[in-house]
């Protein structure tokens, strides 16, 4: 039987591999780039790690432990009031410079460079702090529920069942 008299259901399986690996590689060349420029670049990389843990397994090993250290950080930081009232705040601040960014305002006196400078990018960069801050919200208030109450050691967060 020749290769041309194969099924096509082969294909599909190669197809999903390819998509899943090309995701995986934009997720992290986005999150490298929100790393610098304004966005969620940790989630990004976590998330394009992720895919590509499905299918190597040095992937994997990176994984595992920066998704352990941010869970740890996540649940340190809806322990204490003041902790989560500042993300929230910090959260909002994103969010509305944002908005402000996306408006866009004159250029003040004080600008020693071209005006095209001033505030580049319009609502493509406005929008992409506004998002952040929407995740960061949503992120505050996943890991109230899920860890807030629970004691945090130095490597773990911990339920009260299960604290030694």
């Amino acid at each position: 039987m020749s290769h041309l008299a194969q099924p096509r259901r082969s294909f599909l399986p190669l197809v999903k591999r390819w998509a899943t690996e090309l995701s995986g590689w934009l997720l992290i060349t986005l999150g490298v780039a929100a790393l610098i420029l304004p966005g969620p670049g940790l989630l990004f990389l976590v998330a394009g790690f992720a895919l590509l843990s499905m299918q190597y397994k040095w992937a994997k090993r990176i994984l595992r432990p920066v998704k352990s250290r941010a869970f740890h950080l996540a649940a340190k930081g809806v322990q204490t009031w003041p902790r989560i009232a500042l993300s929230t705040l910090g959260a909002l601040a994103v969010s509305s410079i944002g908005i402000l960014w996306g408006i866009g305002f004159p250029e003040p006196a004080w600008w020693p460079i071209s005006s095209r400078w001033w505030l580049p990018g319009g609502w493509g960069t406005g929008v992409t702090l506004i998002s952040s801050g929407a995740l960061a919200i949503g992120l505050i208030v996943y890991s109230f529920h899920r860890f807030r109450g629970h004691k945090v050691f130095d490597d773990v967060a911990v339920s009260p069942a299960r604290t030694p």
